[in-house]
């Protein structure tokens, strides 16, 4: 077992049958608090994963607003973690893939104890395992995900005008009615009026992009999650490692 403790945020996906037809999912969390901000390579900001033929391809990237002096945390530990079963919400089957990186930037993989690869990942190519079933790609990328920064701050501006009007459900959520949604909707996808502005346009990060046969995450059957972490490393003195 690799231990250690969550020094970033992660990001919550699923995807539904890996087996069947191809579909993309994301989710964005940049800048969760104090902790996270202050080590760049470790804050992570998305994971985005989707069906590639007969692979499972899994993305996450961390370090927000990176330049070309970038670096991945030699003491961090990037973990995709993935969870199969036979329908959703039922898995039973858990295999992590776990990488690090050196001063050098030598990336290590492991895909739970099945698969090791190491060397340098940042070519096109990336770094293959012997049988080709399992490759990853680590370095710097434009930031794939649409952020409308505008849109987003007014429409909280709104809400916050307008939220003791709402009423809200026994877990303190507001009950939107049609119009108010609808305006709230219009206001996110607008900015200032304008068609919706990508913030992250001209945004670099830091990627890590793994491509691997489904056989090796689907044991327990085709439905798989995926969540990422990025976990500082800890030495641990007694138990299991």
């Amino acid at each position: 077992m690799r231990g250690g403790k969550v020094l970033a945020g992660v990001g919550l996906v699923a995807t539904l049958a890996v087996l069947g037809r191809a579909s993309v999912a994301r989710s964005d969390d940049f800048g969760d608090g104090p902790k996270t901000t202050a080590v760049p390579a470790a804050d992570l900001g998305n994971l985005y994963t989707w069906v590639d033929g007969s692979n499972l391809a899994l993305a996450m990237t961390v370090f927000p607003a990176a330049t070309t002096e970038a670096k991945f945390a030699a003491d961090v530990q990037y973990v995709f973690h993935t969870s199969s079963g036979a329908a959703f919400g039922q898995t039973t089957s858990n295999v992590d893939i776990v990488c690090t990186f050196d001063a050098a930037q030598k990336i290590s993989c492991w895909v739970g104890l099945a698969v090791y690869v190491t060397g340098d990942a940042s070519t096109k190519e990336g770094l293959a395992s012997a049988d080709g079933k399992f490759r990853v790609f680590a370095g710097l990328r434009a930031d794939p995900f649409f952020f409308n920064l505008v849109g987003f701050q007014s429409a909280s501006e709104a809400y916050a005008v307008s939220k003791d009007n709402f009423q809200t459900d026994p877990s303190g959520c507001p009950w939107l009615d049609f119009g108010a949604a609808g305006s709230l909707r219009t206001t996110l996808m607008t900015s200032a009026g304008a068609p919706a502005v990508d913030t992250y346009k001209n945004l670099n990060t830091l990627a890590i992009v793994v491509n691997i046969d489904k056989s090796m995450v689907t044991f327990g059957g085709p439905f798989v999650s995926a969540w990422a972490s990025t976990n500082k490393a800890q030495t641990q003195t007694g138990g299991d490692q």
